[in-house]
């Protein structure tokens, strides 16, 4: 597989990113600069963490006008796999490839440490090597991570099985308490409708590694890997 991993200036997770998929799962990775206008020969694309364009105006809110994004927005439509981490959450949706807002964290806080995630929907591109239900340890590194929609999108959204992680305890309820940021419904991750664009706020590629202590967030790329096998039956995923 040939993965693209864009870098905005004030991207810091991207070569966390290129590791995870080169190093780790044995993919070819190409890193991909902001002025880019054409992608070609990509499987999938992903907008790592980090504080595009110092994240001086909105978080994400500059990077939707990276010539890059252009091209990002032309691979999604046309039904290309994109993730979003973090950083890269907030520009899908300041890039509407998403729907809803981030907001500050509730705590007006920076918040960095482990997290729980449930995995609410095991049907789809990036979370079909995990089981439903299942209690996935990641850890997020965020100021503005407080998802938001207004009432008839969230019922869109959940009918349509898009929310894909929300956040939990340790055994897997979904609480307040177990809220980090405030999130509206505990969403940690949310999906397009057409299920081929996800984004969340937690670092899988943080958990993704044995010697991390911690390798959860693995599942996540492996999924995306086990969707794009039929059109490679070569692929080759170093440790999967």
């Amino acid at each position: 597989m040939n993965i693209g991993v864009a870098v905005f200036p004030g991207s810091n997770c991207d070569h966390d990113c290129r590791y995870i998929f080169k190093d780790v799962l044995g993919q070819s990775v190409e890193m991909i600069w902001h002025k880019e206008t054409l992608l070609t020969g990509l499987d999938a694309i992903v907008l790592p963490g980090g504080f595009s364009y110092g994240d001086y105006l909105r978080t994400g809110a500059i990077a939707r006008f990276s010539p890059v994004m252009g091209a990002v927005k032309e691979f999604a439509h046309k039904g290309g796999l994109v993730i979003g981490v973090c950083n890269g959450f907030q520009i899908l949706l300041e890039a509407g490839l998403l729907p809803g807002v981030m907001l500050r964290n509730t705590s007006l806080n920076f918040i960095c440490k482990d997290v729980y995630v449930k995995v609410e929907n095991a049907a789809t591109s990036f979370s079909n090597r995990c089981e439903s239900g299942q209690v996935l340890k990641i850890p997020i590194a965020h100021a503005d991570g407080n998802y938001y929609t207004d009432p008839v999108t969230l019922a869109g959204i959940k009918a349509n099985a898009q929310v894909i992680f929300r956040y939990c305890t340790a055994d897997g309820k979904v609480t307040p308490e177990a809220n980090p940021n405030g999130s509206l419904d505990n969403i940690a991750g949310v999906m397009n409708a057409a299920g081929n664009v996800l984004g969340l706020m937690p670092h899988p590629e943080r958990s993704a590694e044995a010697v991390l202590g911690n390798e959860d967030g693995r599942l996540i790329f492996l999924s995306m890997l086990n969707s794009l096998k039929g059109s490679a039956p070569q692929l080759k995923m170093m440790g999967a």
